[in-house]
């Protein structure tokens, strides 16, 4: 019989539960934002649905943090396991107000003291709790559906596409206060989507599925820079990196952040020393020199070492650089004219010139846990770099 591992999520979804077969299998941290990144249709809410018992298949194994909620002899019914789920649509309660709907949600769960104006406050849902559902926008809802999930206490906490029936205004209204979930609360997630871009501002590791299997589970860094996986061959490849401020040059406006092998400097307002920033670097804003370039505009240029390169078409070329030759993994996206004219090969020590980096997320210091079942401590925070 399989056992579970504490301070893991482990998962094995083998049969059909719908019209397509299903055969998931991973392992990662439960702490931190997991994303489950795929087409639609290639299984992502099926093993959702499975984690929260809503699909049994009798094979299946779900293990939350060394505690087993199904293997060969055991079943534990959705009611028994605490899971907050925030599906596609908020589906609130329309004959009951923002504050009732929320106060549903904590009715069977015995909050912490203080837990419903904590959630009131990291949702930022305060003048909306008289208001009816159907005055709300769509951001809205979702935010109010969030803060119900929250108040019942969970273990884990379950997001299937919550931004996808929303339009392009309404997400750039909700991804702060997703960010905010995820730096504030000691409480791991697992985050459905197709969308790379949610992906990129909100996880820390990533599980990548396609017609029903998984065909990787990792950091979402090792899997960006992985050149046997699609995300390093698409066009649209980049690498999100985790940075802690370092320092401020006022006289130039930029913010100092140190990632593993190089310190970056970003045009930002100042931030304290400590603070964890989401930094993305696309492979297109990065090039690569032989020699330290003399005089340039580009005020990110580090050492590197060509760790892979990877062949895209008869054009082009994807390259893996560690910065500092040991340290951070980021992309460059060359001609293969550039790469035969300056005699690049792999192993070779090169200087990587970082054209663009997008700060895409600033983080504060994490605030006590509302999660009463839950143990404050690492809610997936990157560790400050020496």
């Amino acid at each position: 019989m399989r056992t579970a591992t504490p301070g893991q999520i482990e998962i094995a979804f083998k049969g059909q539960p719908g019209s397509s077969p299903l055969d998931a299998h991973f392992s990662v941290p439960a702490k931190g934002v997991t994303a489950i990144f795929g087409p639609t249709g290639c299984g992502k809410t099926a093993v959702a649905r499975c984690i929260a018992g809503l699909e049994h298949l009798p094979t299946g194994f779900c293990a939350i943090d060394g505690e087993v909620w199904q293997d060969e002899t055991t079943f534990r019914p959705p009611h028994l396991r605490p899971i907050g789920y925030v599906f596609q649509h908020a589906s609130l309660f329309p004959h009951l107000s923002v504050k009732r709907n929320l106060l549903y949600g904590a009715r069977k769960a015995e909050p912490t003291p203080n837990a419903f104006e904590e959630v009131i406050e990291l949702m930022g849902i305060a003048p909306l709790l008289d208001r009816s559902p159907a005055l709300l926008t769509g951001g809205e809802q979702q935010r109010i559906a969030i803060g119900r999930a929250l108040l019942s206490q969970p273990r884990l906490l379950v997001m299937d596409e919550p931004l996808a029936a929303l339009d392009r205004r309404a997400k750039s209204e909700i991804l702060p206060f997703l960010e905010r979930l995820h730096e504030k609360v000691a409480l791991p997630m697992i985050y459905i989507t197709h969308d790379m871009v949610e992906i990129e501002r909100l996880a820390n590791h990533l599980v990548i599925m396609e017609r029903g299997t998984v065909t990787a589970a990792g950091p979402l860094h090792v899997l960006q820079t992985d050149p046997a996986l699609p995300l390093a061959a698409s066009r649209e490849a980049a690498v999100s990196l985790d940075a802690v401020v370092g320092g401020y040059d006022g006289r130039y406006g930029l913010l100092i952040l140190r990632v593993k092998g190089a310190r970056v400097l970003v045009p930002a307002a100042p931030l304290p020393p400590g603070v964890h920033q989401r930094l993305r670097v696309a492979a297109r804003d990065v090039s690569v020199a032989r020699e330290p370039p003399r005089a340039n505009s580009i005020v990110n240029v580090f050492p590197a070492r060509i760790k892979a390169s990877l062949p895209l078409g008869a054009g082009e070329i994807t390259l893996v650089l560690a910065l500092g030759g040991s340290g951070t993994e980021i992309l460059a996206r060359i001609t293969r004219f550039s790469f035969d004219s300056l005699g690049l090969k792999d192993g070779m020590d090169v200087f990587a010139q970082v054209e663009g980096v997008m700060l895409v997320s600033a983080s504060e210091p994490p605030l006590r846990t509302i999660v009463a079942s839950t143990p404050a401590g690492d809610a997936g925070q990157p560790s400050p770099v020496p």
